[in-house]
């Protein structure tokens, strides 16, 4: 979708006029946001209001990547969906891209019904100034960490469950990147979903304020304004806490930014396995290293969301209202019945199990 060129300078600058006020901005940072080109990876909760206010505050380029289709649980906290495109069963990306295209018809919106994975990204991030963390799964965040390493561009990573949230930006060579914080992902069923231990709209809209935030000081150039430290917040709680990262990286402890330099998502090698199942209408998923799961303890977890029902060897799981099922094993491997298609199984893995 193109931007829109026949409104004048004068009407362009009238649009942002507020946000020219500011001093943080002015014109000079506003004309660094109309050049600015960004990715956002993930149109959901974090991934929509994030769209919204960069297009609202005029970035020149946006690259939406989500492999999702609108249901009516996002309705409670996805801000540019509605319940026709649910019963429309519209991709998350398109419906985004019409909406934001009739708040700001000079943003260029591209966007992309598609899983990131480690053979595609190197094309997302062509071009781009800036990534955005918009996902819901560690293993994407972690692929992210290794692009952005590889091609010296920033992203600003964040994660909301519950009432609680964090983010903080990573600067190639200069901060801490998200390994040097979390060295790998969790084991699948280990950490909550938003599935699993829900989440409220508020939290959402703390972490991606802060979140849009830094974004905004980096493409109108004030990336100097922008700390070395992971912020975590609970508005349920009222708090907020500010982990000083400075110093972490030079360390030289870190995998991914250290001397050893690994792109260990990026070279395909952390990837979880999928695989489509001839004649079954199923997809299995295997985690990329063997995990020792606790059926006990997942099923604890899921019995509240669906169906489950368990033996000393497997689980199996049928959401509530829901049409896929999912057997889970006891080393992480899943097989989600009901689809052939990968990015929907791999969507139903992530929302329940994690990882």
């Amino acid at each position: 979708m193109n931007g829109d060129t026949s409104t004048s300078d004068s009407d362009s600058l009238d649009r942002y006029s507020r946000q020219i006020r500011f001093t943080g901005i002015g014109r000079e940072g506003q004309e660094r946001l109309r050049q600015a080109r960004v990715l956002l990876i993930g149109c959901g909760a974090l991934g929509t209001v994030l769209a919204d206010t960069l297009v609202r505050a005029g970035v020149g380029k946006l690259r939406i990547v989500d492999r999702d289709f609108v249901d009516l649980s996002n309705l409670q906290r996805q801000v540019l969906f509605d319940e026709e495109d649910v019963a429309q069963h519209l991709p998350k990306a398109v419906v985004a891209a019409t909406r934001l295209s009739r708040i700001n018809s000079q943003v260029v919106l591209e966007p992309h019904v598609a899983d990131v994975d480690w053979r595609s990204i190197r094309d997302y991030v062509q071009d781009v100034d800036l990534i955005l963390d918009g996902t819901d799964n560690f293993e994407t965040r972690f692929l992210v960490n290794d692009v952005s390493l590889e091609t010296n561009i920033p992203w600003v990573y964040a994660g909301v469950v519950g009432s609680h949230g964090q983010t903080m930006a990573i600067f190639p060579g200069q901060s801490a990147c998200l390994r040097c914080v979390i060295e790998s992902p969790p084991d699948p069923g280990a950490s909550e979903t938003c599935d699993t231990a829900g989440v409220i709209a508020p939290a959402i809209h703390m972490v991606t304020s802060l979140q849009a935030a830094t974004a905004l000081k980096i493409l109108s150039g004030q990336q100097q304004l922008v700390q070395s430290q992971l912020t975590i917040v609970d508005v349920w709680e009222g708090t907020l806490r500010q982990m000083n990262l400075a110093g972490l990286r030079e360390r030289g402890e870190c995998p991914a930014c250290g001397p050893q330099q690994r792109r260990d998502w990026l070279n395909g090698g952390q990837t979880s396995q999928t695989t489509v199942l001839c004649g079954r209408n199923s997809v299995q998923i295997s985690p990329a290293e063997p995990v020792s799961l606790s059926l006990e303890e997942l099923a604890k977890v899921l019995s509240p969301l669906g169906d489950v029902t368990r033996n000393p060897f497997l689980l199996r799981f049928t959401a509530t209202g829901g049409t896929l099922q999912m057997t889970v094993f006891r080393d992480g491997r899943a097989i989600i019945q009901g689809t052939e298609e990968i990015p929907v199984a791999r969507g139903f893995y992530a929302r329940y199990i994690g990882g």
